[in-house]
């Protein structure tokens, strides 16, 4: 039943979402993609985790779970507890930097959701945060760098990007 209510949910929140993504004006000029592209590529995404979703809920649906009577207040437990961490992780953002707050916050989450896979969570917690980090960066959208000492490691990873993009221009562009 839960998984059939969160799957209303966010088709709901999907069409609505997908529909907002419609009142975004267009530019005449800059990019051809304009301002709507990232976020109607949310919206598509959003529409395939649901579908995901609904792919699992219809496998599923022939087994038959043992009810125990704890399990509900376990679910709130969890939501409890994913609440606090992310407003720890909103209270030190601005102190850490995106790329730091978001690695801790992934990894402690990705732990316990992901038990036991320590390799691929750490992968993904780092390789997200650097790469997310950079993408937002290179499309002017300012993130928080963190406090003095700690900035300096967001902005040896844009140095390192530049210089990774530098190279890649360097030798591609050689070729023709």
């Amino acid at each position: 039943m839960t998984d059939r209510v969160i799957f209303a949910c966010t088709i709901i929140i999907t069409v609505v979402y997908l529909y907002a993504t419609t009142l975004i004006p267009s530019l005449e000029i800059g990019d051809p993609l304009g301002p709507k592209a990232f976020p109607r590529l949310l919206g598509i995404c959003l529409l395939i985790a649901a579908g995901l979703l609904f792919v699992e809920m219809w496998r599923d649906r022939k087994a038959k779970p043992v009810q125990d009577e704890l399990a509900p207040w376990r679910h709130v437990g969890v939501i409890v507890a994913v609440t606090a961490w992310t407003g720890v992780y909103y209270s030190v953002f601005e102190k850490l930097g995106y790329i730091i707050a978001t690695a801790l916050y992934l990894i402690a989450l990705m732990a316990w959701f992901n038990r036991g896979k320590w390799i691929a969570n750490i992968l993904t917690v780092v390789l997200f945060s650097i790469l997310s980090f950079v993408m937002f960066v290179k499309l002017d959208v300012n993130l928080s760098r963190g406090v003095e000492g700690i900035s300096g490691f967001s902005d040896a990873v844009i140095v390192a990007t530049n210089s990774i993009i530098n190279l890649f221009k360097s030798v591609f562009g050689s070729l023709k």
